[in-house]
């Protein structure tokens, strides 16, 4: 008896110590292909501070304090997650103008043809300030720029209109910039994950949807995903699934399954509108 137990205990530490070096492993992996981004040009990182004397100012420089060095770390972290190599089709970016302005909303993006336009609201930045919590304002901000980042370097669905006059366009656009944001740790996983919904929602329901599908289907998904603009003209998410996936998946099949599997719906209930 007390051999079988010895045995068994043999076992499980072995599986412990292979299931650590499988993290490491993917770890290991992560900062490899990351690596082959150090010398890609990610455009001249213009910043500017135009609201010096706000709050949200003070406290942005307290936290960041190479603006420019932390937008291109932030960019080749874009970049890794949405193309395989610096080799790939890549949206050219020559300059990005990166703004701190006193100013309503949270961040955009702007500009078109490799001259690209960010703003950050450094109202934004004091309110997400309040009870003085300094980590909270660099999640938030990562986080942030993480999303418009991703709009300045991805592809664009083709065949179907524009961000403007075509919600699955639109979809597609902010839901990747939230699945970047997503897959990069800029979430606060389950907690800022939202229930139910529609992938036709974008931002963080289409978001979380794609990176489940590359956790679930495909770990190269979200980078085959963002190429599919490039190969299935014109552009459906059915059609794009079915040209990453496999002709035996659809996505409204595929959007069941996933709020299945994480108990937004009960097995066999259909989805409440």
């Amino acid at each position: 008896m007390t051999r079988k137990i010895f045995i068994i205990a043999i076992l499980m530490m072995s599986a412990m110590v292979g299931h650590a070096s499988n993290k490491k492993g993917e770890t290991r992996k992560k900062a490899d292909t990351l690596s082959m981004w150090k010398d890609y040009f990610v455009g001249n990182i213009i910043f500017q501070d135009k609201a010096p004397e706000s709050e949200g100012s003070s406290i942005y420089h307290s936290i960041i304090t190479q603006p420019e060095e932390y937008i291109k770390e932030q960019a080749r972290a874009v970049l890794n997650t949405l193309y395989f190599s610096p080799e790939d089709s890549i949206v050219p970016v020559h300059n990005l103008r990166y703004t701190l302005e006193d100013s309503k909303g949270i961040s955009a993006k702007g500009g078109s043809n490799g001259e690209i336009r960010i703003f950050y609201s450094t109202r934004h930045i004091a309110s997400s300030f309040q009870g003085n919590d300094t980590a909270k304002v660099a999640f938030e901000t990562r986080g942030v720029l993480l999303h418009e980042l991703t709009h300045a370097y991805q592809l664009e669905p083709q065949g179907i209109g524009n961000y403007g006059n075509n919600k699955v366009f639109w979809a597609f656009i902010e839901g990747m910039a939230d699945a970047v944001r997503v897959a990069n740790g800029g979430f606060h996983g389950e907690k800022d994950r939202p229930k139910g919904g529609s992938y036709m929602d974008g931002y963080r329901r289409a978001g979380y949807f794609f990176v489940w599908l590359r956790d679930t289907k495909d770990p190269e998904f979200l980078r085959k995903f963002n190429r599919s603009t490039l190969e299935v003209v014109p552009w459906s998410f059915d059609g794009a699934i079915k040209h990453v996936l496999g002709q035996e998946y659809d996505i409204d099949t595929l959007w069941h399954e996933y709020l299945t599997a994480m108990g937004d719906i009960k097995q066999g209930e259909e989805e409440k509108e």
